[in-house]
């Protein structure tokens, strides 16, 4: 029988809903972050994006920050840090600093993509030379800076020594899963844009895990939408705002989040459904029953470590719910 009662987690674009200002969306992060904790959520992590007018994540640290202010056990993080936009030291130094005020509560998510456009990396890049072929020497800087003091060179992030923050590797190829393999971390997928090469990447990752200081075995996070109503039909409905979203995507638009519609066959075309549907092509989506069925027909295949999700729903009650309904499944196994 497949192990569905595996801890799951939340990742948090923070997009602006339609009617929000940024500031709503920035609270609407945080009451998210109180409701899945009670719930019994084990992290929260926040996505970085920039140039994106309707998403509120370009400074991630700072989210992560305020959400360990306004909560107070969950594990929260960063799904993750792009970091061939940012020097290795200052990430350490605010993730230490963080660590020294949130003892034990903090994770250092990952990525090598500037989470952006062309033009935008450019603006945010730290050197002219291309700093995503550095992505694996950056990753082991991380892990020296967040390590014992006698086993560092002369520069060090104070704060950050020895505070053994959890570093995570993101992926959304296969690229990744080597490095994660390689050095013996956790490695996380993002099936929730990226589903084409999860499989593989799973697969390289737990073929290829060496053991490591931080990991005695591979540990496998897969990132998901996932959209629970009452009925598959209210899931179904729920499911057009994410459809939209993706939609927003394909065509380069600036929409905030939207109400969900009866027809998405009246918004896109044929071409734009069938790219937007790529996006989401492995989800947990409908009722408890059909999510439970889902979920361990998912873990019957991949038996993966923890699920983290993504639940792109316009009404905040309504989003609370399916984030609900997926916890008890969870819990009843």
């Amino acid at each position: 029988m497949a192990n569905i009662n595996i801890p799951i987690s939340v990742l948090n674009l923070v997009p602006i809903r339609q009617g929000q200002n940024m500031k709503q969306a920035i609270d609407a992060m945080v009451d998210l972050a109180q409701a899945v904790e009670k719930m019994g959520y084990q992290r929260y992590w926040i996505a970085e994006h920039h140039n994106t007018p309707t998403l509120v994540s370009s400074s991630t640290s700072i989210l992560i920050k305020h959400t360990l202010e306004h909560t107070d056990h969950i594990r929260v993080g960063s799904g993750g840090i792009m970091l061939p936009n940012h020097s290795p030291l200052v990430v350490a130094e605010q993730f230490g600093t963080m660590a020294t005020i949130y003892p034990n509560r903090l994770d250092l998510g990952l990525g090598r993509a500037p989470g952006t456009d062309i033009l935008t990396a450019s603006a945010l890049r730290r050197s002219k030379n291309d700093s995503v072929y550095t992505f694996p020497e950056d990753v082991k800087s991380l892990l020296t800076y967040f390590g014992p003091e006698e086993q560092q060179s002369y520069v060090k992030a104070y704060p950050g020594v020895g505070t053994n923050i959890p570093i995570y590797i993101l992926g959304s190829s296969t690229d990744s899963a080597y490095l994660a393999a390689n050095l013996g971390l956790p490695y996380v997928f993002a099936s929730h844009f990226a589903s084409k090469y999860m499989e593989e990447a799973i697969s390289i990752y737990h073929e290829r895990f060496q053991p490591s200081k931080y990991l005695s075995r591979p540990y496998m996070i897969v990132c998901l939408n996932v959209i629970a109503g009452e009925t598959d039909e209210e899931a179904a409905k729920l499911s057009t705002t994410m459809q939209q979203f993706f939609l927003n995507v394909i065509r380069g638009t600036k929409t905030p989040l939207q109400p969900p519609v009866d027809n998405m066959d009246e918004i896109w075309n044929s071409a734009e459904k069938e790219m937007a549907q790529s996006k989401s092509n492995i989800m947990l989506l409908g009722s408890k029953d059909s999510i439970r069925r889902q979920l361990t027909a998912f873990q019957e295949k991949y038996d993966v470590q923890e699920l983290m999700v993504v639940s792109y729903i316009f009404d905040p009650d309504k989003q609370k719910r399916s984030y609900e309904i997926l916890k008890e499944i969870v819990d009843e196994n």
